[in-house]
């Protein structure tokens, strides 16, 4: 039953990310100006340069003949040039994907350490000052914008207490192990502050609502003591809701956190984005963008069979 479901929603995506493609091509395409709009503004580059460029890119040609023409190659893994680079698209991201994994992986495994067990002493101690001070920073974070955040983190460690470096990847001429380590710490709290204000309401308002069941009153007036109820019986049904949440927020992990690699010049695919976006690079945008729909499509999927994983009555067991 659980292959014939996965396999189902397999099939399922392809539609899917069909339909998304040509929803993102057909956007990017009527946007205004175009990507040679990046050229047009040197005085070097004659009319008749552009124009040789317009038939080299395929850009003559009608958008739905672009777009088959783009289908076709994406498939075969060929995912087009860089306006801007020259470079093939795959490259381009390939060489940026290994630093947003690291600054968004860390982040994202050290904002699950933290919310989960939050959120339980919260709840767990509902209306007490813990629970108040959890409530008051949960809010601040999802509250502040993030980028204004990691402005003050830079104005206060880099530029104030002289801690850590304001941004970069590493010191030139370093690279060590703990000057990578200095550099991600400033992003790397930043993205963990926002996502754990989120994720540990989450797991508060879940476990209340779990914890006032019958079932578990039933545990404890079979001997369960209220660490036993919440451990075996709360907290397994209570991060139903919470799986959802923390898997689509996976998506960052693989597409970027732009506003957060931008402050701190992190040379990721969030800040390429940007790049992209201001040099109106196609390719690069819509490898970016696909890449991200994959992602989203496959975090549901995965959010479903864990679902599956953590109730039995999901999969009918």
């Amino acid at each position: 039953m659980t292959g014939d479901f996965l396999l189902r929603r397999l099939l399922a995506t392809l539609p899917l990310l069909l339909g998304i493609s040509v929803l993102l091509y057909g956007i990017l395409h009527l946007s205004p100006g175009g990507p040679l709009d990046f050229y047009a503004d040197n005085p070097n580059i004659t009319p008749a340069a552009l124009e040789q460029m317009r038939v080299a890119f395929g850009l003559d040609r009608p958008v739905w003949e672009q777009y088959l023409r783009w289908v076709w190659a994406f498939l075969q893994g060929n995912w087009g040039i860089s306006f801007r680079t020259g470079e093939p698209v795959l490259a381009v991201i390939a060489e940026r994907l290994p630093a947003t994994l690291m600054l968004s992986g860390l982040a994202f495994v050290l904002s699950l350490a933290i919310a989960i067990p939050v959120g339980v002493l919260a709840a767990t101690r509902r209306y007490s000052r813990l629970d108040t001070a959890v409530t008051v920073l949960s809010f601040s974070g999802i509250s502040v914008p993030v980028f204004w955040v990691g402005l003050m983190a830079q104005l206060v460690f880099a530029i104030w207490l002289r801690w850590l470096p304001a941004g970069g990847y590493e010191t030139i001429g370093d690279g060590s192990f703990a000057d990578r380590l200095a550099h991600l710490a400033m992003p790397v709290a930043i993205l963990s502050f926002a996502t754990v204000a989120g994720w540990s309401r989450y797991v508060r308002a879940s476990l209340i609502e779990v914890m006032a069941q019958d079932y578990i009153r039933t545990a404890r007036a079979k001997g369960r003591t209220r660490g036993g109820a919440i451990r075996w019986h709360a907290l397994r049904n209570a991060m139903l809701p919470v799986v959802t949440v923390v898997t689509l927020d996976f998506v960052h992990v693989v597409s970027g956190a732009v506003i957060t690699e931008t402050i701190f010049s992190w040379p990721g695919i969030g800040r390429l984005f940007v790049e992209a976006m201001d040099g109106r690079d196609y390719p690069v945008l819509m490898g970016l963008m696909m890449i991200s729909s994959l992602t989203l499509v496959l975090a549901n999927l995965v959010a479903d069979l864990l679902y599956a994983l953590i109730d039995p009555r999901i999969r009918g067991a």
